[in-house]
């Protein structure tokens, strides 16, 4: 009788942070285990249901959001959503029946963990961070096991499902691209210096308005091109902004090749 393929569930997402990684981890149990099936599930309308497909998995989405800390009529649908979603992730853990169910953060995780640990099944968080997201805070008493980059995490978590495994990092990223080909990739002079500009797939506000406010000075330096990922958040004001005019300024909402981007730098 043969065994059946070994099969991994992974939930959460939200922003690059969360998907990247959990994008990672699915390439490498591929590779370890081939024949493997590997599901994804992600929050509807988030960035992880246009990103996990194209890395070549499967993806489920819940009618799933955050709880806002502000005062908003949103709050009122999140006992709804949070219902649905619960609803919905028995239904496919039901169906998918996974070996282990990962959690690496953001809306999705929340349920399908939550579900996945009242069901029995093993289960796993990663947590990228220094200092935990909520979503992994709460999941970590119910958890069985808790991988962690940064020392010190038993601050957060219990020290008993602590292990300290390092971030998951995509191969193109580790790979070494030639420097002149990432240049041309985004349009810039393959043998210009090179200043690459990153907030995070969100856009941080803090460097974006420090790159709006250094116009004069970039400008002065047409020796140095600059690769300014906004975040699409930002993107219409840093997109208007006099420094994105600069022809040695190539400013984009995403990177969709980071890989490329590091490279380019």
């Amino acid at each position: 009788m043969s065994k059946r393929p070994l099969k991994i569930l992974i939930s959460g997402g939200g922003t690059g942070g969360h998907v990247f990684p959990a994008i990672a981890i699915a390439h490498a149990i591929r590779r370890l285990a081939p024949d493997s099936e590997i599901l994804f599930v992600g929050a509807q309308g988030r960035m992880e249901m246009e990103q996990v497909p194209k890395a070549g998995f499967a993806i489920e989405g819940l009618w799933i959001s955050g709880f806002q800390r502000r005062l908003t009529w949103q709050n009122l649908l999140f006992p709804v959503k949070l219902a649905s979603s619960l609803a919905r992730a028995w239904h496919i853990l039901r169906r998918f029946q996974p070996d282990v169910v990962v959690g690496v953060g953001g809306y999705a995780s929340g349920p399908v963990l939550e579900v996945a640990t009242r069901m029995g099944l093993p289960t796993l968080i990663q947590e990228q961070n220094s200092y935990p997201g909520a979503t992994n805070r709460l999941l970590a008493p119910r958890v069985d096991r808790i991988c962690v980059a940064w020392p010190g995490m038993e601050r957060w978590f219990p020290e008993a499902k602590v292990v300290r495994t390092g971030n998951p990092v995509r191969r193109e990223i580790a790979a070494t691209a030639d420097p002149a080909a990432a240049r041309a990739h985004f349009g810039l002079d393959p043998h210009a210096t090179t200043v690459l500009v990153t907030g995070g797939s969100l856009g941080a506000r803090s460097l974006n308005e420090a790159m709006m406010a250094a116009a004069a000075k970039i400008g002065a330096r047409p020796d140095v091109q600059w690769l300014w990922q906004t975040g699409r958040l930002y993107a219409e004001a840093c997109a208007a902004s006099a420094t994105a005019e600069l022809p040695q300024v190539r400013a984009l909402p995403f990177v969709d090749r980071m890989d490329l981007a590091w490279a380019a730098a």
